[in-house]
């Protein structure tokens, strides 16, 4: 058995957009114009307070950041659902591995319960057995190895038997630092930090993992 274990945003869903127009959205409240979407984009994986302080720049003060991620939570926590999709061919290769037996889990530093009610809402929530967030073990997020070996001692996995899945470098460090493999998606938010980080393979489709999972 393997232990496939998933980021979220730019691995399973698409959500750039609703990301996008929330941090927007928060900046408007701040009394800040727009930032451009794809630079925006390059601030999603750290979690929503990191999110918030690079779209309010470094230099803001806590209290600034604090009071814009409070309206932040809030606003993504109405809209987060508004262009959000699973990126093709995801749920046919989450259906296929699942019926295959494999163990599937989410780790993603998106606050716990903003994921948990996405894979609901999208109807993917009976595929995994866990499904951890940013919040989940606070203070630490990826790329600490909590979640993963978490995951390991739940069920009971091997690490030679795990793989985490991911678009950006933090997910491949989070990999290294809990000695698994790890699989880059060269379509997500930031695919192009792997060449500071690189995977152990790379995939253009979802498909292309289930592949390489039963050959």
């Amino acid at each position: 058995m393997h232990l496939l274990i998933f980021d979220l945003d730019g691995t399973l869903v698409d959500s750039k957009q609703d990301l996008i127009d929330s941090v927007n959205a928060t900046r408007g409240y701040m009394n800040l114009p727009p930032l451009p979407g794809e630079l925006v984009a390059k601030y999603v994986g750290r979690g929503a307070h990191a999110l918030v302080r690079s779209a309010l720049g470094e230099t803001a003060p806590e209290a600034e950041v604090d009071r814009a991620h409070t309206f932040f939570i809030k606003y993504y926590g109405e809209h987060m659902l508004d262009k959000t999709v699973l990126y093709d061919g995801v749920r046919e290769a989450l259906d296929r591995l699942r019926t295959k037996g494999h163990t599937l889990a989410v780790l993603t530093n998106k606050p716990v319960k903003f994921s948990e009610r996405m894979m609901a809402q999208l109807g993917l929530a009976q595929h995994f057995v866990r499904v951890y967030g940013g919040n989940s073990f606070e203070p630490k997020k990826k790329p600490d190895p909590v979640g993963i070996l978490t995951l390991l001692g739940e069920t009971g996995i091997s690490k030679t038997k795990t793989i985490m899945v991911g678009d950006s470098s933090v997910d491949i460090r989070t990999a290294r630092n809990a000695g698994v493999q790890a699989c880059g998606c060269a379509w997500g938010f930031q695919p192009e930090t792997f060449a500071a980080e690189p995977p152990d393979f790379l995939i253009d489709h979802m498909s292309q993992l289930v592949e390489r999972i039963e050959s």
